[in-house]
């Protein structure tokens, strides 16, 4: 009975070994040569398919477009939206909403005269109401991804048209008014979270978020790049806080405070999918030369060759109720930062992660034009889409 014990034992602990060495989800073994995904060769979607995507999303975000210039509203409650107090939660999402579809169009078609037409208001709309943008309550602060993805479309906007210089002052002065909220709305951890369940305190105790961080982070590179000067000091403190939530296979916590659970399934590599493009392009963006392009290429593969693990969430009403506690949410979040992850690449490696990339934003378009992965009030198709437009438009 003890020998049959024993050899039971050793056959679970040569299996344990071996998913360890050559699974996915183990952590890195060192001194062994561990297996990756590898991708299978897909023929590449033409210009013409990419560019009928592309003109089929700008169309549906033209027709949805609010009277006064701006997307997205509160309505659509289906009794499982996340908790969203009323009315600062909403302000934040319609101004965060209205700035991607902003830099969607930008970056897309602003040389068409319908989006000409589309843009002024929407940008009037965005320039008037950020000032008025802040913490919903205590515990809830949406307000972070309005300051965020205003910065990208603020910088997008100054390029836009860069010879009216009263218009350029007055984005100067938006975008160093996002810069002061992200300083006033960090952290104590550093980084950002979107809730304090903690203590609600003036300088949110909230625990730093991966991914938001991340997000700000590739914002605040922008900025940078085009002449403005975030705060180094906040700089700093995201890059330390996301730092520590990184795990030795590059994958990410969900958040600092599951730090304590490094292996729980919205950790490992199936459940950060989404969010380890977007941390390790933000980190290699400020300078981490722990982030390779080998390191970008494993995940790249990882993210086409394993996407099911992303889509099985897509569309799911409840956030993380898919199989590594996925939410619908980061899906294509997750593919709009695999972009910028390609953009760093050698250029030529990116045509077939281009060719990956483009297939899967095209298989999901919707019938009347948009892309949506997780129902939120009457925001997710416009943010849907204005990812999906961006990602499209480095495919090109």
């Amino acid at each position: 009975m003890i020998e049959s014990f024993a050899r039971c034992l050793a056959a679970c602990l040569f299996l344990l070994a071996v998913s360890t060495v050559r699974g996915e989800d183990g952590p890195d073994v060192e001194g062994v040569q561990r297996e990756w995904p590898r991708l299978d060769p897909i023929e590449a979607p033409s210009g013409a398919e990419i560019e009928e995507a592309i003109d089929d999303g700008i169309g549906y975000l033209l027709a949805d477009q609010n009277e006064n210039g701006s997307w997205g509203s509160a309505t659509r409650t289906k009794g499982l939206n996340i908790y969203a107090p009323i009315p600062g939660a909403h302000h934040a999402f319609r101004a965060a909403v209205t700035a991607m579809c902003i830099s969607a169009l930008i970056e897309t078609g602003s040389d068409r005269e319908d989006v000409v037409g589309a843009l002024e208001p929407a940008e009037e709309w965005l320039m008037e109401n950020l000032p008025r943008v802040r913490r919903a309550t205590g515990d809830a602060m949406y307000n972070v991804w309005t300051h965020c993805y205003a910065i990208q479309a603020l910088v997008r906007m100054d390029q836009r048209v860069p010879d009216d210089k009263t218009r350029r002052e007055r984005i100067r002065e938006l975008i160093e008014l996002q810069f002061d909220m992200l300083t006033r709305y960090a952290s104590v951890d550093g980084g950002w979270g979107y809730y304090d369940f903690r203590y609600e305190t003036k300088q949110p105790s909230s625990s730093s978020i991966s991914f938001v961080n991340a997000a700000v982070l590739v914002a605040f590179r922008e900025a940078a790049d085009a002449g403005f000067e975030p705060p180094q000091k906040v700089v700093d403190k995201a890059i330390a806080a996301t730092l520590r939530q990184r795990l030795p296979d590059f994958s990410y916590l969900y958040g600092e405070y599951l730090k304590d659970s490094p292996r729980m399934g919205v950790n490992r590599p199936g459940g950060s999918l989404g969010r380890s493009q977007a941390c390790n392009v933000a980190l290699r963006l400020w300078g981490d030369e722990k982030v390779t392009d080998d390191v970008l290429r494993r995940w790249l593969d990882r993210l086409f060759a394993r996407n099911g693990w992303l889509d099985i969430g897509r569309k799911r009403p409840i956030p993380h109720e898919a199989w590594m506690q996925v939410a619908g949410y980061f899906y294509y979040f997750g593919h709009y930062y695999a972009a910028y992850c390609i953009e760093q690449l050698p250029e030529e490696d990116r045509p077939e992660y281009q060719a990956h990339l483009a297939r899967l934003m095209l298989d999901r378009q919707e019938k009347d034009g948009s892309w949506w992965d997780y129902p939120l009030y009457d925001y997710h198709k416009p943010y849907g889409t204005s990812f999906v437009l961006m990602t499209l438009a480095r495919c090109r």
